[in-house]
């Protein structure tokens, strides 16, 4: 038996993984278990559950990887320093402390912290480093169902590289092309994010759900910061941006151009200004990302396209791209972003290094993404009682039946069942459901449930045999990463005077037989169910179909804003208890809200930071 233990940490989204054989056994993000979103940390918690799992302590493990070189990053980061000088000198001196305090001597500090799961780990000698692009490139290879492929990585940065292009055949994998730091995408899109008063490295995905709510009268000006070429390539104005050497994201320079200063989250509302440089931004990244899928298809004639960093995330221009028909087959690895770095840098290490062969998966390897934590029924029920939650326990049939009951009278329920998900998407492991059809239901989800902004669109989930029926898209999307149309016959056209309605005006506005999951374009984030993956999921999603003639429901991740997607049955029932949901489903478990003691009740309102 041969084990690999893969490790990604210190940026964001720190995770751990354990191939066994090759075969990916578990994985898991750090912050599921500290409850701090995208925990940056070493993931001892992540590594301890992942040997659990694979039934091994971290002195039988063969080999030990890291998802990128910290002395490369750290060239960068000097040579960025030098050539951008006298400016950034306090960013400069903020940075080095900490680098030569852990990070440039990473081996060391990693082999002190692994010690600490095992005093019988006594050397260093198995631990290996990766790429960091290498490793995205090899989390979309490997597990895709293609023998060849070539693979477009696009994120912030890794050590140098900010996108790349590599070929994938069999177990070899090779990077081809790459743009270096300070030229970024994802950093281009970030400075957005930062401009209009989100998160960075977290509120990206706010920002192109904003973006169907303007229009992009801004797009001139942002190819003043950027120039594309024809092939989809790309440099960036570092005149107008901060990241480079400062502590914010854009400059004097930028707001300049565009008339306004960065949005305070605390004190400026979101205007319609802010909604056309959303849809501005998110135009010229679809663009530029179907240029380089043109130009890659072309130039390596391969049919194939695996997508991977945190770009990758981007659903709509995902979408755009199969759309355009440039590649037969699209696959995306589900936890695109630095986690799934851990599972790229075993699976290079695996079939790289070691020169292992490997075996395709006409589906894929991922196992629908269902590698994490679960519980069995006796362990949800002694959790239970320990916390004093009251509920009743249901055979299979009656679970179901009642479940998709619940749904049909458009009551909330929080749905804790099987593995957790690896990656940001929960995808009906543990999700929030609802009833697509309702009106209400997206706008009281947002704000009774999750805590966050109306704005924000709900994804469905849809029985895959349904699929083309109700969406204009025919391709498996399991893990919620494609954008598509809803059909023309599901739509509701808006009158005259709603389509002269501006910004979050027309989110009122019933636009399909869906309405909860149709977006202000008529657009949605499709996640396709299948029995093989998700038979439980699947099952209720054919009951509720057999109740009301709508073979979809509403998915979004179970947590409110801020907080990471729970992951034990205690984290559910205390997010139950601080949110206006109305039922939880827990293994064979049902708690009704009105049925649990008014002492648990808790406020999740502002109990976590804004992400």
């Amino acid at each position: 038996m041969n084990s690999i233990l893969g490790i990604s940490a210190f940026y964001h989204d720190s995770a751990a993984c354990i191939l066994v054989d090759g075969k990916i056994v578990a994985a898991a993000q750090e912050e599921r278990f500290t409850r701090k979103k995208h925990d940056p940390s070493y993931p001892k918690n992540a590594i301890n559950f992942v040997l659990k799992y694979a039934n091994l302590k971290l002195s039988e493990v063969n080999h030990i990887v890291f998802f990128e070189k910290p002395f490369l990053k750290f060239e960068r980061l000097l040579e960025t320093y030098v050539a951008f000088a006298p400016r950034g000198f306090v960013s400069f001196a903020k940075a080095m402390p900490l680098w030569i305090k852990d990070k440039l001597f990473q081996k060391n500090f990693l082999f002190n912290k692994l010690k600490e799961h095992d005093k019988d780990y006594i050397s260093d000698t198995n631990i290996f480093f990766s790429d960091h692009h290498l490793s995205h490139a090899a989390s979309a290879f490997f597990p895709s169902p293609f023998k060849e492929a070539v693979i477009l990585t696009a994120d912030g940065v890794g050590e140098w590289a900010t996108t790349t292009v590599a070929v994938g055949k069999n177990n070899n994998l090779e990077i081809k092309k790459e743009i270096h730091f300070p030229h970024s995408l994802g950093l281009l899109y970030s400075a957005f994010t930062y401009y209009t008063g989100f998160k960075v490295n977290s509120g990206e995905y706010k920002l192109m759900g904003l973006a169907p709510y303007g229009d992009p009268l801004y797009e001139d000006k942002i190819k003043e910061l950027i120039d594309i070429k024809n092939d989809g390539t790309f440099r960036l104005d570092q005149r107008y941006f901060n990241y480079a050497t400062g502590l914010t994201m854009t400059n004097k320079k930028f707001d300049e151009l565009f008339g306004q200063k960065p949005r305070n989250p605390e004190k400026d509302k979101i205007t319609q200004f802010h909604m056309d440089i959303a849809a501005s931004i998110q135009k010229v990244t679809e663009e530029i990302m179907v240029k380089l899928a043109r130009s890659i298809r072309n130039e390596y004639n391969i049919s194939n396209l695996c997508l991977a960093g945190g770009v990758a995330l981007n659903c709509v221009a995902n979408g755009k791209i199969l759309k355009e028909k440039i590649f037969d087959n699209i696959w995306i690895q589900p936890a695109a972003g630095d986690a799934g770095g851990s599972l790229g840098a075993a699976l290079a290490l695996w079939h790289i290094e070691l020169s292992n062969e490997r075996t395709v998966n006409i589906e894929d390897d991922m196992q629908g993404s269902y590698l994490g934590t679960e519980y069995s029924q006796e362990q949800i029920e002694k959790e239970l009682k320990n916390i004093g939650a009251n509920f009743e326990i249901l055979k299979y049939e009656d679970l179901i039946h009642k479940t998709s009951e619940y749904l049909s009278n458009e009551k909330a329920i929080g749905w804790f069942q099987g593995r957790m998900e690896f990656g940001p998407r929960a995808l009906g492991a543990r999700s929030i459901l609802g009833d697509p059809r309702s009106e209400k239901m997206q706008k009281n989800l947002n704000l009774k449930v999750k805590y966050r902004e109306s704005f924000r669109p709900f994804a469905p989930s849809v029985l895959r045999e349904d699929l083309s029926e109700w969406f204009e898209i025919n391709v498996d999307t399991p893990y919620m990463l494609l954008v598509a149309n809803i059909n023309s016959n599901k739509k509701i056209e808006m009158t005259k005077e709603q389509k002269k309605l501006f910004g979050i005006d027309k989110l009122n506005v019933k636009r399909s037989s869906i309405p909860a999951v149709t977006h202000v374009d008529y657009s949605a984030r499709v996640q396709t169910v299948n029995i093989n993956t998700n038979k439980r999921y699947y099952d209720l999603i054919q009951k509720f179909k057999e109740k009301t003639g709508c073979p979809v429901l509403i998915n979004t991740s179970f947590n409110v804003r801020g907080e990471p997607i729970v992951n034990t049955p205690t984290d559910a029932f205390n997010c139950f208890m601080g949110t206006e949901l109305d039922y939880l489903i827990i293994g064979n478990c049902v708690l009704e809200k009105m049925k649990q003691d008014s002492k648990f009740k808790k406020d999740y309102s502002s109990e976590f930071e804004l992400d």
